[in-house]
């Protein structure tokens, strides 16, 4: 039996749902997803088996223009993230003109491998809107197949699905075929704790903190978890700890809830909160928490 595999590469500005896309494609919630932008620091991949395909998604933050070392090394995940796709899905949004990167647009363009530009959010507008944005984008990347799809109410995204195994070409499986991501469990745990953060804070504060998991124990019935939230000043570890710590503590009873839910076990979390001066511009900082990699 013939059997495909690939890498499916998922880019765009911020907010457009490429997390929710990615999510509803592996059936897992693998993506944190919140209403603000840069929400994804990290190429996560999602992986979806077959009995004669593995379809290897990746979610990419993004794409903005880098102000700070941090988002730097965000947009080279997205640089790799054109250089080993076997199909490309470009996904924008109702009312969206182009990209915030002229040359990312351009490599869109100018690529040799199929791309999809799949027009997101149509839930929120009408035939005619819908109809002339279809028109234009067609217009602007004229070498991509563009479907109209809701990611979040799931409209499209089964033949959206369908047509990216049709477009796989033929290979042996990269990853083994029980496998769903390639990040380790501590991840996991990182980015539904910086999601909870994300969702309660303001401003400046859910993009001056990074979280690490400096202690994970799986036993058979339980998981326990110690995780360190960083934050770039005194003043935003007050603010994340809250009044008599309430607001921390409602961050750790809010990941512990969606951790429960996707390793299927309890979990029992410490937080902790720590001054790590200006990490986002430290490259040795940085290359700890997994970027500049």
């Amino acid at each position: 039996m013939n059997h495909k595999a690939g890498f499916v590469n998922i880019i765009g500005n911020p907010n457009v749902g490429k997390s929710t896309l990615m999510n509803a494609f592996v059936g897992e919630k693998l993506s944190i997803i919140t209403s603000k932008a840069q929400t994804t620091r990290h190429r996560i991949l999602g992986i979806v088996n077959g009995d004669d395909f593995q379809m290897v998604l990746s979610d990419t933050p993004g794409i903005i223009k880098p102000a700070y070392e941090l988002q730097e090394s965000m947009m080279g995940f997205v640089k790799s993230a054109f250089e080993d796709a076997d199909v490309l899905i470009y996904m924008v949004e109702i009312g969206e003109q182009a990209l915030k990167d002229e040359a990312f647009f351009n490599k869109i363009k100018a690529s040799k491998i199929p791309v999809l530009l799949l027009l997101n959010k149509i839930d929120k507008s009408d035939q005619l809107q819908l109809e002339t944005q279809v028109q234009e984008w067609t217009t602007k990347v004229p070498n991509a197949e563009i479907y109209p799809i809701s990611a979040l109410e799931g409209f499209n995204v089964k033949e959206v699905f369908n047509r990216i195994i049709d477009l796989l070409p033929e290979s042996p499986p990269f990853y083994p075929k029980d496998q769903l991501t390639d990040k380790p469990e501590r991840f996991f745990i990182n980015e539904t704790i910086r999601e909870k953060i994300l969702m309660h804070y303001k401003k400046e504060i859910p993009y001056a903190v990074e979280v690490d998991t400096e202690e994970f124990f799986e036993e058979e019935n339980i998981i326990r978890v110690r995780s360190v939230i960083m934050v770039e000043r005194e003043t935003q570890k007050g603010i994340i700890i809250g009044h008599k710590g309430s607001a921390l503590k409602r961050v750790g009873v809010e990941a512990r809830k969606d951790l429960e839910t996707f390793f299927g076990k309890q979990i029992h979390i410490e937080l902790y909160v720590k001054v790590n001066k200006n990490w986002r511009s430290n490259a040795n900082q940085l290359k700890r928490f997994g970027y500049n990699n």
